[in-house]
């Protein structure tokens, strides 16, 4: 479990690593399951259901960046997404109720893997109420070079950005309408294999390129407080949604507290993964910080 400092921390900035939280038995069971889904994606030409696919990848050369919803089909996953320590720190953060909402496993290939723009998860899916975060396990060790994952401090306490472009969501942020320099505040979660980022729904973050001869796969787990409900996407399965809870009861009272929402409407152009979803971004912020030899 976090201590309390710790928690506090997370409540004033936004986010919070624990380290060394998942067992080396386990992280290695999810590289080998992932190493496996990942050889089978030769066969793939295109995104599906459960690939998203680099530009550049082929069967001779494949190159995932993402599985998406890997919980529902590997096995490890989905006994890591209710890790005893990982539900313990997620009560901590969310309250005695915690319902997994989603996954996705983000892979940088070495020297290569594609940057992710700007963006605050709550401009994708909206709740009644905010106690939402992604807790990212990392299967490699990952440094500065490796394209980690930054998260601006407090941001989580301000405003919800707009994330279209040309009229439609994209789900990533134009940098002009960011607050200036804000990029010297970002904080680099680095850490080692095993270790868990926290990050609050609002909180903004974004990614670079892997300018590292090492990969970078981090799996994301998104986890809701029972009491949120989403208030784009209906629930059509009750007993489904109830069989994610990976704590405490159900409920069907959902908490209503005040947060600044925008939509993810008209749905966008290119749907699928962030990937897609940021292809009609006109102004890419990680474009001008490589060319800027940052």
């Amino acid at each position: 479990m976090l201590r309390s400092a710790e928690v506090d921390t997370y409540r004033e900035q936004g986010f919070i690593v624990a380290e060394h939280l998942i067992e080396a038995e386990l992280v290695d069971e999810i590289r080998a399951e992932v190493d496996v889904l990942c050889e089978a994606s030769r066969n793939v030409t295109e995104n599906d259901a459960r690939y998203d696919l680099e530009d550049s990848h082929s069967s001779e050369t494949p190159r995932v960046r993402r599985l998406k919803a890997p919980h529902l089909y590997s096995g490890a996953i989905a006994r890591v997404a209710r890790h005893p320590g990982l539900v313990a720190i997620l009560r901590q953060l969310l309250g005695p109720g915690v319902r997994l909402q989603t996954s996705k496993l983000n892979m940088k290939s070495a020297r290569y893997g594609s940057a992710v723009e700007w963006h605050q998860d709550w401009a994708f899916y909206p709740h009644t109420n905010d106690d939402l975060l992604a807790a990212g396990i990392l299967l490699d060790d990952c440094a500065e070079e490796n394209g980690p994952m930054m998260v601006v401090p407090g941001s989580h306490k301000g405003r919800t950005y707009d994330h279209h472009a040309n009229g439609r969501f994209c789900g990533a942020i134009d940098p002009a309408d960011l607050e200036p320099d804000f990029e010297r505040q970002a904080v680099a979660l680095t850490a080692p294999a095993g270790s868990v980022t926290f990050h609050h729904v609002r909180a903004l973050h974004g990614s670079a390129l892997n300018r590292s001869d090492r990969p970078r796969r981090l799996l994301l787990i998104q986890y809701t407080a029972n009491d949120a409900w989403p208030l784009v996407q209906p629930v059509r399965d009750i007993a489904q949604y109830d069989s994610n809870i990976v704590c405490g009861e159900p409920t069907l009272a959902p908490r209503l507290v005040p947060a600044p929402v925008r939509l993810p409407l008209p749905a966008a152009e290119h749907e699928g993964s962030i990937y897609e979803n940021q292809r009609t971004l006109g102004h890419r912020f990680f474009e001008r910080y490589e060319a800027g030899g940052a």
